[in-house]
């Protein structure tokens, strides 16, 4: 494929309803499913896509699941933090956590912050883990920061607010994938997304494989991405 996204959002979604379909528990849906996130990344990685965000676990997710599933959902994390992070790291990825990680157990806080130091040289493909992480609340951390810092209104502007999201310094995901059938952004990313193509799945994301991905690349590929501007421009031309 000519055109490989340079960045690619993923909302990981489907994990229980996998696991209810086969039987399982919903602890089975989610270990499988952090089991497919380091083949996903693996294969992204093999064709040229340099950053991979994932929506591991948001803010929402606090109110509506109960504790023993947080607590699973945690769990789990921290298992693949311990048996990925050497092989992620001989990999050449780049692993960094964004959200608000402080609500977060202080023993998982401790395996990511380790983790990411252990990967915090590779160049290959970085992924961006969401935890405790919502579009919004990403906005109101950024202008909170704004505001503590005296800058006025009339110096805010696009470029000041990226500035403090906590994708600072990263480019905006060319392409987002939901699986799982939803067709929502369900607070991942608000601003980044803007001008994202948008790709929807019914395949539950353990089941989301590399013929799966490369499905979703090849959509990608026959999309004419205009971003807004050249519309305007071929308009004006035809005036």
């Amino acid at each position: 494929m000519s055109h490989i996204p340079k960045h690619i959002g993923i909302i990981m979604d489907g994990n229980r309803r996998w696991a209810k379909e086969r039987g399982l528990s919903a602890g089975d849906g989610h270990a499988a499913g952090v089991e497919n996130l380091t083949t996903i990344l693996e294969a992204c990685a093999k064709r040229g896509v340099e950053t991979v965000t994932i929506y591991a676990f948001s803010t929402e997710n606090f109110k509506k699941r109960s504790r023993k599933e947080i607590a699973t959902l945690f769990g789990l994390v921290g298992i693949w933090l311990q048996r990925k992070s050497e092989e992620m790291k001989e990999r050449g990825v780049c692993l960094a956590f964004l959200g608000d990680l402080t609500k977060l157990p202080e023993r998982l806080q401790h395996k990511i912050n380790h983790a990411v130091d252990v990967m915090k040289d590779n160049e290959r493909i970085k992924c961006n883990v969401l935890m405790n992480y919502g579009g919004r609340p990403e906005l109101v951390n950024a202008f909170k920061e704004i505001v503590n810092k005296g800058i006025s209104a009339d110096e805010i502007n696009e470029e000041l607010i990226e500035q403090h999201l906590y994708t600072r310094g990263q480019s905006d995901p060319d392409l987002m994938i939901r699986t799982g059938g939803e067709m929502r952004v369900s607070n991942f990313l608000i601003w980044q997304l803007s001008y994202s193509e948008l790709y929807f799945t019914d395949t539950y994301w353990p089941a989301f494989d590399e013929a799966e991905l490369d499905k979703a690349l090849a959509e990608y590929a026959r999309r004419d991405r205009r971003l807004g501007g050249d519309t305007i421009a071929e308009a004006v031309k035809t005036m």
